[in-house]
């Protein structure tokens, strides 16, 4: 018996209640009601978002029937599918690449499903052989960074390297993009490639390598032709005499929607409609933050080049970032060139469309957002500056009537040598977009949704963040070159994200001045200990991370910790010219928080020097800071500029640590591997 109870008890009068008493007890009578009727029927229009172990368990036969029916395989056996692509891709040449197989496959009677890792539970590789008759799995793997994953085959690549998955049977082939002006060249798709075969895959056909420091378009064609006569053999296929360039039929079909608002049609955004409007953190690469330019500036002082100190404002936003990191950008076309596409083609731009996969089962149910206009489409989704590949090409062939033109794309989507250099000359060589070819191809009018339909994503540009969150908090700092050039064909082309951040100008359009953002978390990161002593080599806007560190330096100086040397190796043409953040640089080397400034002026005096020959007088020095436990850095070019640095960190080892070349190159990797030797480069 209760307290309560034993207490009414001793009262000798139960059901006597004060109307206080009463009160409570309709209001728990009340409470029980919406327990059991009003809480449970709430309850039950939220369901999905349980997060209770009780609720799990459920729910988790549900859930278990809705995975299965999700699975990559269960798409495959509902279209009929034999054919499973898997894609990683950091710029959308990957996934360009696993369509255009797809569109093979037709030609063969096969069919095909392509997919981004990321979103298929990986593990049912191990069941497609038993699940999937006359099975294929082929693996298109773009090695990004140091050696690494792109990002949506980071999960991929750590169930094969966490687990041993049993791939007995499985067959596949691998189709590896990368650079070889990075030292980790081909890594990742070399690994997969690997490490399938050690499972127990059984690879149908050599791996493929496309190299895009050179023709990766060549170095696909080329290998892609040799896999369908591998694939032909070993699957007895009928060889279709056909260009594997030219398409079977559309992936996608044109739809005109009508009688929209505004709010219904998209205007730029990545991924969910009105986005850009009504803004809602956390902010990423499919959510980006629309920022305002508060600061754009140049930094060159003469010379004709332009060089911009870009400040975007992201106070309120809740982002955050550290000195080292990069900032995403998603960059809009030139309307000058979209304008011309219009004229072309003789299209109303402003007209609102769809492309809705003829593929229900597909994934991917567009190519980008849609419904939107085709102005949009060609402003913000589609990539109208990138050199044309050859089976854009092909498919411009029954859209073009002068003679002399089709036998000219003709040859150029041909298989022979001839038509492979007419290629690389007229379309590589001079740097042709698609603008470019309507123009030159007159007689050339193909309908603009198939264009869209074959012109690869526009991507986002990626900056290293030149500042400090310690010293900007609520602004980022990007250090950015403007990029244009003339072609061999006397074309001015223009760098797409700069020349569209010049016109960010703050004071003159207020409403011109934002642009899509998010941070990309990296590793490039200053010492966990600030007595450790740092060397960076960073010319041109390769200083651009070193900026944020010298700021976290003397941050830290200013809070009174004890910081170890700091070396900067900074380089331009002129000092007088393009001498970025000279004042700054000057005013840390008066303080102190740089405690050696190298300078290279390549063009201020007869014989050129660069900053690779300061290194290479200093290699003592480099020594020393090694073994002191510091760290090394190196930013910005990697065709010639890296490579140089690396050789002249290793001839470091060998002539003042006393080692062999090979024992210097382990030593100098084993440094990598712990952080201590890291580097931020393009090409």
């Amino acid at each position: 018996m209760s307290e309560t109870e034993e207490a009414i008890a001793e009262s000798g009068d139960a059901f006597m209640l004060g109307s206080l008493d009463i009160l409570v007890l309709l209001s728990f009578v009340g409470f029980l009601l919406y327990w059991f009727f009003g809480k449970r029927s709430d309850d039950n229009q939220y369901k999905p978002e349980i997060t209770g172990l009780a609720g799990l368990k459920q729910v988790s036969t549900v859930t278990a029937s809705f995975t299965d029916s999700s699975g990559f395989i269960s798409k495959m056996k509902k279209g009929g599918k034999t054919v499973a692509i898997f894609y990683g891709s950091q710029t959308g040449t990957g996934e360009e690449f696993s369509q255009r197989l797809s569109k093979d496959c037709q030609r063969y009677g096969l069919k095909a499903g392509v997919f981004d890792p990321e979103e298929c539970e990986m593990e049912e590789l191990c069941e497609i052989k038993d699940e999937i008759e006359d099975h294929l799995v082929i693996f298109v793997l773009a090695t990004y960074g140091e050696g690494d994953p792109t990002d949506n085959a980071i999960p991929f690549s750590e169930w094969l390297a966490n687990n041993e998955p049993n791939l007995e049977g499985v067959k596949y082939a691998v189709f590896a993009l990368g650079n070889k002006t990075y030292e980790h060249y081909q890594a990742f798709g070399r690994l997969v490639d690997k490490k399938v075969e050690e499972l127990g895959g059984i690879r149908i056909h050599e791996i493929g390598e496309g190299d895009d420091d050179g023709n990766i378009e060549d170095d696909f064609v080329s290998w892609r032709e040799t896999f369908w006569d591998t694939v032909c053999e070993k699957y007895h296929l009928n060889k279709d005499k056909r260009k594997l360039s030219c398409s079977v039929s559309r992936d996608y079909t044109l739809k005109k929607p009508e009688n929209l608002s505004d709010d219904q049609i998209y205007q730029g955004e990545i991924t969910k409609l009105g986005s850009y409007t009504k803004q809602r953190p956390p902010y990423d690469a499919k959510n980006p933050y629309m920022a305002n330019v508060a600061v754009n500036r140049e930094l060159h002082k003469a010379g004709g080049r332009s060089c911009m100190h870009i400040e975007i404002d992201i106070a309120d936003s809740g982002i955050k970032y550290s000195a080292g990191d990069h900032v995403g950008i998603y960059p809009t076309n030139d309307p000058e060139l979209v304008e011309k596409i219009g004229k072309l083609l003789n299209i109303d731009l402003d007209e609102v469309i769809s492309l809705d996969n003829v593929d229900p089962d597909a994934s991917k149910k567009h190519p980008f957002p849609c419904p939107c206009s085709y102005r949009t489409a060609l402003l913000h989704y589609v990539d109208i500056t990138s050199t044309v590949k050859t089976h854009v090409l092909a498919e411009l062939v029954a859209h073009t009537k002068d003679p002399e033109e089709l036998a000219k794309l003709d040859l150029m989507t041909s298989s022979s040598a001839d038509g492979k250099k007419m290629y690389d000359e007229w379309v590589v060589g001079n740097n042709r977009h698609i603008v470019a070819v309507m123009e030159d191809l007159k007689s050339c009018k193909p309908p603009l949704d198939l264009l869209l339909e074959l012109m690869p994503r526009l991507q986002c540009r990626y900056y290293s963040i030149s500042s400090s969150s310690t010293m900007h908090r609520d602004r980022i700092h990007v250090t950015a070159v403007v990029v244009d050039w003339i072609s061999k064909a006397d074309r001015l082309h223009k760098g797409v994200a700069t020349h569209w951040l010049k016109t960010k100008i703050p004071g003159e359009n207020i409403a011109n001045l934002r642009v899509p953002i998010f941070v990309r978390r990296t590793n490039f990161r200053l010492p966990v200990r600030p007595i450790s002593p740092v060397l960076m080599v960073g010319p041109g806007t390769g200083f651009a991370p070193f900026r944020g560190f010298i700021q976290e330096r003397q941050s830290q100086q200013e809070s009174g910790k004890e910081t170890g040397d700091t070396i900067l190796y900074f380089g331009c043409r002129k000092r007088a010219e393009d001498f970025i953040y000279e004042d700054e640089l000057t005013s840390y080397a008066e303080k102190g928080v740089i405690t050696d400034l190298q300078l290279a002026f390549s063009r201020d005096q007869e014989a050129k020097e660069y900053v690779t020959h300061k290194l290479k007088a200093d290699m003592a020095k480099i020594w020393d800071v090694i073994k002191k436990g510091g760290h090394l850095y190196v930013c910005g070019d990697a065709r010639f500029m890296a490579k140089d640095v690396h050789d002249i960190f290793i001839d470091s080892i060998v002539t003042h640590g006393e080692k062999s070349k090979e024992q210097a190159t382990r030593f100098l990797s084993s440094l990598s591997d712990k952080g201590r030797y890291q580097v931020d480069v393009w090409s």
